[in-house]
């Protein structure tokens, strides 16, 4: 599979078999030849260097194979559907929560309590992500909670008891 060689110069439009572009705000000049097996980028300003190319590794990483974040809802009743456009969460709140999902994301939910975000924008799926787990972050005695599904909550001990 060959990228198209392409020069960014202010802004990046990066398109991979023409099914996606990618936009991105950038300084300086920057040349990007690659396959998906070897990237090569060149940066006229070596102060943006690794910003820049990571966040060229990631456009071409993702418009080839797509990015995925995972999450898990870890209490009694916690449940989420998909319903159109719309992701509903019930999180032990007296109503629930609605969340429009971006257009250019895509949100599985399996089983009712793992959501499955993915899409090619590893920076929209991360703020999508957090933007979910913002509304019940795992608390530390119980672990109820949204967590990512590889995160490991340190849940602390409780109250000691009464003292005889």
């Amino acid at each position: 599979m060959e990228a198209s060689c392409c020069h960014l110069r202010n802004y990046s439009a990066l398109s991979y078999y023409s099914r996606n572009k990618l936009r991105t705000e950038t300084r300086g000049h920057v040349l990007v030849n690659s396959t998906l097996s070897n990237l090569r980028t060149t940066y006229n300003d070596s102060d943006y260097a690794l910003p820049l190319r990571t966040l060229t590794d990631n456009m071409l990483v993702g418009v080839s194979k797509g990015f995925e974040k995972r999450l898990q809802l870890v209490g009694v009743g916690y449940r989420g559907t998909v319903e159109g456009n719309d992701l509903v969460l019930s999180l032990g709140f007296s109503h629930p929560v609605r969340m429009k999902i971006p257009d250019n994301l895509k949100v599985k939910v399996e089983e009712n309590t793992r959501i499955i975000i993915s899409g090619y924008d590893k920076c929209d799926i991360g703020l999508f992500a957090a933007s979910i787990r913002r509304w019940r972050p795992p608390e530390p005695y119980k672990g109820k909670g949204v967590r990512y599904a590889n995160e490991v909550v340190r849940l602390k001990e409780g109250k000691a008891g009464k003292k005889k």
